[in-house]
């Protein structure tokens, strides 16, 4: 019988240790949930007055660049400038051969003179005619009086019909001579004319060919660098054939081209006389703009900036890359491009160390204080004194906890400040 109750009375003590055990455990501690804080660097917001700059991308261009090009066919005789190289104003560029102008303008010479003796020997004739002309006008009139005693005789039967038909064919020869002398001198006014625009018309020539002799020795009219040589000493060329280039030193413009978001204000500003500048990205060249082109396309309108200053080593073609001021914008705060979200909002730190979306108007580029270019933006929420969050967050979210790291950015520097 007590073997049979030894099982049930293990069991019974195993069960009252264990749930002794139970009511004597220590309690767990009670377990509280945090909220996670993200950590961010913070600027200081700092609305003031900034200019914003528009990155271009242009072109040198030389618009009084000129090609000289041959006034009169022939060799040759002298080309003493190279490619590339500068010249000073009178300084001899190419020249043709003497003796391939002298013949040109010796034919010339000679039209005029041979229709000058022309119109002087067309007048002598004038002259002639008219002194002749009365001549035989009596003549004339002497053949007629005489046909007409001829036909009372042979109409009286005392002269014969032969002796009337001589006198007839008498009077037609002077009427002929005399119709044929009036129209020559008739004819005068209208053969003069004709004379005198030849003689004007070679007398022109004349001018255009002495013109063209005296250009066929070049000379730079201005200081500047030659481009484009095509000939050699030596070369035959023909009349207007180009020879070579050369634009002035001073003079040289940029032409880049300028979205249409920004043209209006840009003409807006020129019509104010503001001096908009734009710096080459390696400060090496300064532009100022000047006008814009006369068209336009859908990409935008050509801005046209003229060099301030020496070219120092700038040519016509060179691509360049430049900055330009756009007009200074009042109230507009200086941001990196971390803290902008989408294209037109940031995040501020509110007093419970929260993020707090808000939108901002995006003006464009400035640069800060360390050279590199930041964002410039303006908006409502964008007063004095506020935090504005510039560590992009990939989960940004209105409302999110957040702690400054280190310390707060100074506005538009980009530097950790107090």
């Amino acid at each position: 019988m007590s073997k049979r109750l030894l099982p049930l009375l293990i069991l019974a003590l195993a069960v009252a240790g264990f749930l002794l055990l139970r009511m004597t455990r220590p309690e767990p501690a009670a377990v509280t949930a945090t909220e996670r804080s993200w950590r961010v660097e913070v600027q200081v917001v700092e609305p003031g007055r900034h200019t914003p700059v528009l990155p271009l991308y242009g072109q040198v261009v030389a618009p009084e660049q000129l090609t000289v090009t041959a006034t009169l066919a022939g060799r040759i005789q002298a080309r003493p400038v190279t490619e590339g190289q500068r010249v000073t104003a009178g300084e001899l560029l190419v020249a043709l051969d003497e003796a391939d102008i002298r013949p040109a303008l010796a034919q010339a010479e000679a039209q005029v003179a041979d229709l000058s003796a022309q119109i002087r020997s067309e007048q002598v004739r004038y002259a002639n005619d008219r002194e002749a002309l009365g001549s035989e006008q009596a003549i004339l009139a002497n053949a007629r009086r005489q046909f007409e005693r001829t036909r009372a005789l042979v109409e009286r039967n005392l002269a014969s019909r032969e002796n009337l038909d001589a006198a007839t064919d008498t009077l037609a020869r002077a009427e002929l001579t005399v119709s044929t002398r009036q129209r020559a001198i008739d004819e005068h006014p209208a053969r003069l004319q004709s004379l005198q625009a030849r003689l004007a018309q070679a007398q022109a020539s004349l001018e255009g060919t002495v013109r063209d002799a005296a250009r066929a020795r070049v000379t730079a009219p201005f200081d500047g660098v030659i481009t484009g040589v095509q000939v050699a000493p030596g070369d035959q060329v023909a009349r207007n054939e180009p020879l070579l280039g050369l634009y002035p030193v001073q003079g040289l413009e940029l032409r880049a081209r300028v979205p249409e978001v920004f043209r209006a204000e840009l003409l807006a500003a020129l019509a104010r006389g503001d001096a908009l500048d734009a710096t080459a990205v390696d400060n090496s060249q300064r532009f100022r703009l000047v006008r814009f082109a006369g068209v336009a396309d859908p990409a935008g309108t050509d801005a046209i900036l003229e060099l301030v200053g020496e070219p120092a080593g700038l040519r016509p073609g060179a691509m360049l890359p430049v900055l330009l001021q756009r007009p200074a914008r009042k109230d507009a705060v200086m941001i990196p491009f971390s803290a902008l979200y989408g294209a037109d909002s940031v995040y501020l730190m509110n007093d419970d160390d929260r993020m707090e979306r808000v939108t901002v108007e995006r003006i464009g580029e400035a640069p800060a204080a360390n050279g590199e270019r930041q964002l410039l933006v303006a908006g409502d929420r964008l007063e004095a004194g506020v935090r504005l969050i510039t560590t992009h967050l990939p989960n940004a979210i209105t409302g999110l906890k957040v702690e400054v790291a280190g310390r707060l950015l100074q506005p538009g520097n980009g530097a950790p400040g107090q």
